[in-house]
């Protein structure tokens, strides 16, 4: 096998359309590619889209997985510029949800050559409270409480996070793909991943961005306040925000005809 179809493969990669402008997009935690499934018909016929899974993740082959490789965002990071080269990947427009927002921004630092610009659905360069004066929305020990929950009731675990991360007002059948998504990850994978995602802080990297971002944030989501857009936006050198009336962290999933038009407006297509 070669390394393009080593890559595909591994990372189970689809690609949709035939558009000049190419968008990577990258789910979130506990998710897969099928998350992007609300917004996909609109993009279609304007441009390239490629989707993937991470190693570990959805349709993923897990005999790539690494705990070394995988117990931090670089790992992830490497996946997403290992696609772009597999694909021959170039100006990039890269759309990350949550935690994909940091891995976009750290790969797209190592290798901005990939990249145009940095699409961030609901992100958070940190989740922890830190003193005296960063609010990411939750203390260290809630979030290790949270953790340790999954060693201790997997299931339960993911049906306690599913209304928190979809918004308790969305369906049932949202808050229940959600919930058998987590559910479906290997327990081992999950928490490895959910540790490199809460308890990391990549705010230092911010001011390095290479690109332009532009930040979808809801107004109101548990997992990351408007707050943390806004500290985004002012942190970021080419940033702007846009606040979307609705509840949850997966706007792409809740709120899809939304995100579709103002990125559409925002690539300029």
């Amino acid at each position: 096998m070669d390394l393009r179809q080593k890559i595909i493969t591994r990372n189970n990669i689809s690609i949709h359309g035939s558009g000049e402008t190419t968008l990577l997009l990258a789910h979130g935690f506990g998710c897969d590619q099928n998350m992007w499934r609300f917004m996909l018909p609109a993009l279609i016929p304007h441009y390239r889209v490629v989707l993937f899974d991470y190693v570990g993740s959805g349709n993923s082959q897990l005999s790539y997985y690494n705990q070394e490789r995988y117990s931090s965002l670089q790992g992830y990071a490497q996946d997403v510029l290992e696609i772009c080269e597999a694909l021959n990947l170039s100006d990039v427009i890269f759309v990350g949800h949550s935690v994909s927002s940091m891995i976009g921004l750290i790969a797209s630092i190592k290798q901005p050559a990939y990249f145009k610009r940095l699409v961030m659905v609901c992100p958070s360069p940190c989740f922890l409270n830190i003193k005296p004066d960063y609010f990411g929305g939750f203390e260290k020990v809630d979030l290790e409480e949270l953790l340790g929950l999954m060693d201790k009731n997997y299931i339960g675990w993911a049906n306690y996070l599913s209304p928190l991360v979809m918004g308790g007002s969305q369906s049932d059948e949202l808050i229940g793909e959600l919930s058998g998504s987590f559910c479906s990850t290997d327990p081992l994978i999950a928490k490895s991943f959910a540790e490199a995602t809460f308890f990391s802080d990549y705010r230092y990297l911010l001011k390095d961005a290479k690109h332009p971002v532009f930040i979808f944030q809801s107004a109101r989501d548990a997992l990351a306040s408007v707050d943390i857009g806004n500290y985004m936006q002012q942190q970021l050198p080419e940033a702007k925000l846009c606040i979307i009336d609705a509840e949850g962290h997966c706007l792409h999933m809740t709120q899809p005809e939304i995100v579709n038009q103002h990125l559409r407006e925002y690539i300029g297509d």
